[in-house]
């Protein structure tokens, strides 16, 4: 697993943050219908450009798995494909993105 904080967020990268968005958010937000989804989705890529910090947790393909978002010192986003979950990427990814963000601030 390799965990880092990106600065260049480029429409590849985009696509494959939304994916894991969208398979995270199908398998833990059960509450929301598949138009409500998709509804929400529309608005995750500016999210993911607008947000201060962006750190990525990807696998050995390369490919990000989870993904966190802080902005003022606080998580805005903390996103894992269901593959990930349970296996400690959560925690990796939050303990990352807590010593970002304390180094930043």
């Amino acid at each position: 697993m390799k965990i880092e904080e990106v600065q260049e967020r480029t429409p590849e990268l985009t696509g494959q943050l939304l994916e894991v968005w969208e398979a995270s958010v199908k398998a833990t937000h059960l509450f929301l219908s598949d138009g409500e989804i998709e509804r929400i989705k529309a608005y995750v890529p500016q999210a993911l450009h607008a947000v201060e910090h962006l750190v990525i947790a990807a696998g050995e393909t390369g490919r990000p798995a989870a993904f966190m978002g802080a902005e003022a010192g606080s998580l805005e986003m903390l996103f894992l494909a269901p593959e990930a979950r349970g296996r400690g990427w959560e925690n990796a990814c939050s303990n990352t993105g807590s010593n970002i963000l304390r180094s930043s601030g």
